[in-house]
């Protein structure tokens, strides 16, 4: 029952964070431990009295069972006799977890290498088609002329599709590399993005640097295309444009902070016309008449549609470039009223450029600013903690703007604040069960105290393997949670049981037979343990020594359960036998006082 609860944990905790739909690493590790709990209470009993027949041998017999009991038997004696010194060494490594705990970063996922790349240049909004053209040609090549770069492929502005909305000073570029067996030793995709990075810098354009998969997943989440996004709310475009600014100039002082961009609202150019009406009436043209010209001039005007198969093509007329290439050939561009009059343009249009902005952005009937940054050499939960820090000390909101914090950091405070309500919850049912099955609150207690010390391991293989805290961690925490729960409710069975036989045996229980008895419960329990432990530990290593696609993922689920598996194994075999002694003779003393 422990086991089917934990392992409905990741489902609570990772369901909603991107959709409306069970998260696939969730449904699938709760699928398998539920099917694995199945067979292990009904298939394998029947197993066991197929193929567990002939001669049984004795632990004894088994040459690295006799060093392991040789080894185990000193040492937990030594334990029951120092109690206090046990538990104290067992405290202190928990606190000296709790503290290495609180020097780890954290981040939403682990950075999974796509083997592509995205490089997403931003230019000013003023830029013309051609210019972002030839700027995008120029990148190009000097991507291409890397010698670990496949494949490049660029766009300008936005595709023939209405879910990229992209404008024309944004360009994508995706990079495709070579194998890495045909990499220099020792050289990093991190290594080659910086050295393209360094060979691209050209004034006016901010580069980022991002993957394609995992842009569109950010995209389509969050609406933000980096690591991190800080959108900036208020009434006024112009002062969203300059609270951004300034937030740039704040979150870029702390170290970690690559690719910044605050996005310029009102930078491109708006050619403004505006019929002078008292003009035109003197020259006899009516309204009408202008604004078709200037339709016809600038925009185009819609003659037919041509079909092509199953496609339909506008066929568009307008002016040649070069009668609209500036106001002043615009103002050029005779006017032909219904008297059949020719007028200049200029005559009876007042002609201005004003400044607007190139794309309005909104999120809740608000309009939107945003600052766009990755995070580079560091922790993303531990860069924006930081960065919320300094934000709120040099940065001074006006009445009515606000920010807020998103990317994918906004995924990974959804799942720590599912984590911190899911896990609380659920320990508080594994507690409620085991008091049920022991009728004592600190039976129950005793076996739960198995979680927190499991932890240990775990929480120092991390920090050794220098890998953040992530929902991938998390997940490997808590499939840790049902072993330990397990191992540690075996352990009291034995020594219960052993217990039992000695009271059985010698009529009363005394305490030199409660310390044999313990002391013979736990040997019991040594190998089944060990068995366990490197069950586990062979099958997870591999994980850990994997260089393949997806290793990036897997090495942060397999280390909490490995480290984990290491202090469980030293807390069920030495310190629960010593707790479990302490507070029955504390029960057995209580009884012969009476």
């Amino acid at each position: 029952m422990v086991i089917i609860i934990l392992a409905f944990i990741p489902v609570f905790a990772l369901t909603g964070m991107e959709g409306k739909m069970f998260h696939p690493l969730a449904f699938t590790k709760t699928f398998a431990m539920v099917c694995s709990t199945i067979l292990a209470i009904t298939l394998v009993p029947v197993l066991c009295t197929f193929l567990i027949r002939g001669k049984l041998h004795r632990e004894e017999d088994n040459p690295i069972m006799r060093v392991l009991r040789a080894i185990y038997r000193p040492t937990l004696s030594w334990a029951l006799r120092h109690r206090a010194i046990t538990l104290s060494i067992a405290l202190l490594l928990f606190c000296a977890a709790v503290y290495t705990a609180t020097t780890i970063g954290s981040e939403f996922m682990p950075p999974l290498d796509e083997e592509t790349a995205l490089f997403m240049p931003i230019t000013d909004p003023r830029i013309s088609l051609t210019a972002a053209t030839e700027i995008l040609r120029r990148q190009d090549a000097i991507i291409a002329a890397d010698p670990q770069v496949a494949q490049v492929v660029g766009k300008v502005g936005r595709a023939e599709t209405s879910t990229d909305p992209a404008p024309v000073n944004m360009s994508e570029t995706t990079i495709t590399f070579k194998p890495k067996d045909q990499w220099p030793k020792g050289l990093t995709k991190d290594a080659i993005l910086a050295r393209l990075d360094n060979q691209l810098q050209i004034p006016g354009v901010t580069n980022i640097w991002t993957q394609p998969i995992r842009n569109r997943i950010d995209m389509l989440s969050t609406g933000i295309r980096t690591q991190i996004g800080i959108k900036v709310f208020g009434p006024d475009l112009r002062g969203i444009e300059q609270l951004s600014e300034q937030i740039k100039q704040v979150v870029q002082q702390v170290p970690g902070a690559t690719d910044l961009y605050a996005e310029r609202i009102t930078g491109a150019p708006y050619m403004e016309m505006t019929v002078d009406r008292p003009a035109a009436d003197r020259y006899g043209l009516n309204v009408a008449d202008v604004q078709d010209v200037i339709e016809t001039a600038i925009g185009g005007k819609n003659l037919t549609t041509t079909i092509e198969g199953r496609q339909r093509f506008p066929v568009r007329v307008r002016y040649a470039r070069d009668f609209r290439e500036n106001p002043q050939q615009l103002g050029d561009v005779l006017v032909t009223g219904s008297n059949g009059a020719q007028v200049p343009l200029s005559e009876v249009v007042k002609i201005s450029t004003t400044m607007g902005p190139s794309m309005i952005s909104s999120e809740n009937g608000l309009l939107r600013g945003s600052v766009l940054l990755n995070v580079r050499g560091r922790d993303v939960g531990g860069f924006v903690d930081q960065a919320q820090r300094a934000v709120r000390q040099q940065v001074r909101m006006p009445p009515g703007y606000f920010i807020e914090w998103s990317g994918q950091y906004q995924n990974q405070i959804s799942a720590r604040k599912r984590l911190e309500l899911v896990i609380p919850i659920v320990l508080l049912v594994i507690f409620v069960l085991l008091y049920r099955t022991y009728g004592s609150v600190r039976e129950a207690a005793h076996v739960l105290l198995a979680v927190p010390f499991a932890l240990t391991g775990g929480v120092f293989l991390v920090k050794l393997l220098h890998l953040n805290f992530s929902v991938a961690v998390w997940v490997g925490f808590i499939a840790l949670f049902g072993t330990a729960v397990q191992t540690g409710v075996v352990m009291v069975i034995y020594l219960e049981e052993a217990v039992a036989r000695r009271t059985a045996a010698d009529g009363t229980l005394t305490l030199a037979g409660l310390h044999q008895a313990v002391m013979e419960g736990a040997l019991l329990r040594l190998r089944p343990k060990v068995m366990t432990v490197a069950t586990v530990v062979a099958g997870l290593l591999p994980l850990l020594w994997s260089t393949r696609t997806g290793a990036e993922f897997m090495r942060p689920l397999a280390a909490p359960v490995l480290g984990g598996m290491v202090s469980s194994l030293l807390h069920v075999l030495i310190v629960t036998p010593v707790i479990f002694l302490w507070l029955r003779e504390r029960d057995l003393r209580r009884a012969q006082a009476l």
